[in-house]
């Protein structure tokens, strides 16, 4: 009897031990639905989901990243600068442009899609000399919908966003506050 139940122990640790080992650890990503993070802001972008002509291309979190390519002051196709007029929340041809012109400033490799390095390139530590392309912690918000106050430098403008304490960012467009949804795209045109 004591040996039945070592034996059934030391299977069961393997076991356990086995799916330990093989379990991803937790992170924010499309699949929880929205633009999220935890804990200290500067790595939220950097476990995102993939923003691109074929992936979550007609959402809120496009609406996101197209206004940090506003902010940057990216060319988009026609060769002017990606404006206000630009931010619709699709993700097209001309965001894709607009994508790759910004990966190029970055060092990153030019593909147009909004992925990990391209999503997590615009929430770096903040830097005071070059005020550019980074989050800056502004303040703790007033309400659970406003917890963080959280400022994006970009080259050409900043903007606001706000991290609820439920970890979801929220941003202003067109006088309305809006979550970063990957499957809602609600009124950013």
């Amino acid at each position: 009897m004591t040996r039945t139940r070592l034996t059934t122990a030391a299977v069961s640790a393997a076991v356990a031990g086995a799916l330990a080992v093989s379990a991803s650890p937790a992170s924010a990503s499309a699949s929880n639905g929205y633009v999220s993070g935890g804990g200290s802001f500067y790595d939220d972008f950097a476990d995102e989901g993939t923003l691109s002509t074929s992936s979550h291309k007609d959402s809120n979190a496009t609406c996101l990243w197209q206004i940090i390519l506003y902010a940057e002051g990216v060319k988009e196709s026609n060769g002017t600068q990606f404006d206000y007029a630009d931010i619709d929340g699709k993700f097209g041809s001309n965001t894709a442009y607009a994508t790759k012109q910004l990966q190029k400033a970055w060092g990153l490799t030019q593909d147009g899609k909004v992925g990990k390095k391209t999503f997590g390139s615009a929430d770096d530590k903040w830097n005071a000399s070059t005020r550019a392309g980074e989050l800056e912690y502004r303040s703790t918000g007033s309400t659970s919908a406003t917890k963080y106050k959280i400022r994006y430098h970009g080259s050409r403008y900043y903007f606001d966003v706000y991290r609820t304490s439920s970890g979801m960012y929220r941003f202003l467009h067109q006088d309305a506050w809006r979550l970063a949804s990957y499957s809602n795209n609600s009124g950013c045109n």
